[in-house]
């Protein structure tokens, strides 16, 4: 599927020979004289369409215009929320389409936002898992295939920013689509090793490079706390480093690590059997990681990011880590386990220590690591934690441009009292209180010489019900802050090394 930028008033809407034709319409819009004008204030006189945001009205055989179909959808005050939430409302009408091509137009100007909006959600609503699915499945996918977005006066609304912000959205896009589709595969079709080979297949991108470790070098290394999750299963873990270099080498990274528990059944903390399939989403936070990865590649930010992803099952076999077990981790500290279901900490603190040897300028873990998380702030936004506030605020920002939100936590020194042992340096679990921000306050203990920064998505990672899968959060809120810091840092270099002015024969001659 392919997405193109045009100029379209609403005369030349009207005039487009097209299979279908989808107009946004918002609370500003003021008809002209052309067709598609007459439809729709016609529409609305008679009741039959208002501007609201999520309402539509499918018409064929318009008079006056050439469109085979025409769509109108209102997006009420034409904000990005409102934009996506009208897109999701015509989903039935574009997976249903018998059509290759489709033009959306904006009755009046937009921004670069918005139009992001409207191709994040036109990709959301075309999605349709089929990696295990056979022909004998019901569900087709669209027949869609190139979708012209149309602006009015396109001169007048900076045709760069606007081109920008669509080759953004179809960077984002690709990533979050990546990420559902290995989120959404069965726990037996996405292994710790079949993740690595995703991981290794992104190298064949520009500027990704990937180093894979065994069970080995995992031991080698020291990473007592990530194989202590591994143990009890028959597949071998695996540690997955990805590197982008989009800028000199010597530069300091991002660091992202994501959770990758490829399925995660508690171990011998057992959890209850209803909905246990879905812990097959336990992997999401390294799916996410994966996501932002091939968005850099195709969008090239100047700027270097390392992708850490410890990946692993979470299993009782006769192996299996006990309750009260105590392992060390790579910090050196001891753990004592008193609940093998809080196994993401015990794989992110191994390679939140790892990520030091990269002397980073920031690490982002990104997990689903609580149910407390999911009570408190429920599918709407994602729990983030900070040690930094300029990190959380730029971290913030980014949900709010990507409509990736989060809300920030709080990291009382007060919220670790439960987290102490008599058996080791720290427990892996407090008690029922704050759930989320114990979980925290633990990863906090192995991630204090950086600007840290901790993303809980247990919450936003997938929906159930009827609309059950991986949604590729937080793709979208990741890269927006990777590409705002790689504007920060390339203003900061330009301060710092001013062009030299001319001298001599040069000089003259400018």
């Amino acid at each position: 599927m392919d997405f193109a930028l045009k100029a379209l008033g609403l005369d030349e809407a009207s005039a487009l020979p097209v299979p279908a034709l989808v107009a946004l319409v918002g609370e500003g819009f003021r008809p002209g004289g052309d067709a598609l004008s007459a439809f729709i204030e016609r529409a609305r006189a008679r009741g039959d369409f208002k501007t609201e945001a999520g309402a539509h009205l499918v018409s064929h055989g318009v008079p006056g215009m050439h469109a085979e179909r025409v769509l109108l959808l209102g997006i009420g005050d034409s904000a990005p929320a409102r934009v996506k939430k009208a897109i999701g409302a015509a989903a039935g009408f574009l997976k249903s389409a018998r059509f290759a091509d489709v033009t959306f137009c904006f009755a009046q100007d937009t921004c670069a936002l918005t139009l992001e909006a409207v191709v994040l959600a036109i990709r959301d609503a075309l999605y349709l898992y089929t990696a295990t699915k056979t022909t004998h499945s019901k569900l087709e996918p669209s027949r869609i295939e190139h979708i012209t977005i149309g602006v009015p006066d396109l001169e007048g609304q900076s045709p760069l920013v606007l081109q920008a912000a669509l080759t953004r959205a179809n960077a984002v896009g690709e990533g979050i689509a990546l990420a559902r589709e290995w989120a959404n595969r069965p726990a037996n079709h996405a292994t710790p090793t079949l993740l690595a080979k995703v991981a290794q297949a992104l190298t064949e991108l520009p500027r990704i490079d990937c180093e894979v470790l065994g069970p080995k070098e995992i031991a080698k290394l020291g990473m007592g706390a990530f194989l202590a999750v591994a143990q009890g299963s028959a597949q071998e873990p695996r540690f997955i480093v990805l590197r982008y270099q989009g800028a000199d080498k010597h530069e300091a990274p991002v660091a992202l690590v994501g959770k990758g528990i490829t399925f995660d059944s508690g171990g011998i903390s057992l959890k209850p059997g209803p909905e246990m399939d879905e812990m097959k989403f336990d992997m999401s936070g390294a799916a996410s990681v994966l996501g932002a990865f091939r968005a850099l590649a195709q969008l090239r930010p100047t700027i270097n990011v390392v992708g850490l992803i410890p990946a692993t099952e979470n299993l009782p076999g006769g192996r299996a880590v006990k309750p009260g077990d105590v392992v060390q981790s790579l910090s050196g500290q001891t753990i004592e386990i008193l609940n093998t279901d809080a196994e993401g900490r015990l794989v992110l603190c191994d390679a939140l220590t790892y990520a030091e040897r990269f002397k980073p300028r920031a690490v982002i873990d990104i997990a689903t690591l609580t149910g407390a998380c999911m009570i408190a702030l429920g599918g709407v936004r994602s729990g983030l934690f900070a040690n930094d506030d300029a990190l959380a605020e730029a971290l913030a920002a980014a949900g709010e441009r990507a409509l990736d939100l989060c809300w920030r936590m709080p990291l009382d020194d007060e919220y670790a009292e439960g987290l102490k042992s008599h058996f080791a340096d720290v427990a892996n679990v407090a008690g029922r209180p704050a759930g989320s921000v114990t979980a925290a306050k633990f990863l906090q203990r192995f991630a204090s010489r950086w600007p840290w920064a901790h993303l809980d998505i247990a919450g936003t990672a997938w929906k159930n019900g009827p609309a059950k899968g991986a949604t590729g959060r937080p793709v979208g809120l990741l890269v927006h802050y990777l590409l705002a810091l790689a504007d920060d840092l390339a203003v900061q270099r330009a301060a710092d090394n001013p062009p030299k002015a001319a001298k001599g024969k040069k000089a003259r001659k400018a």
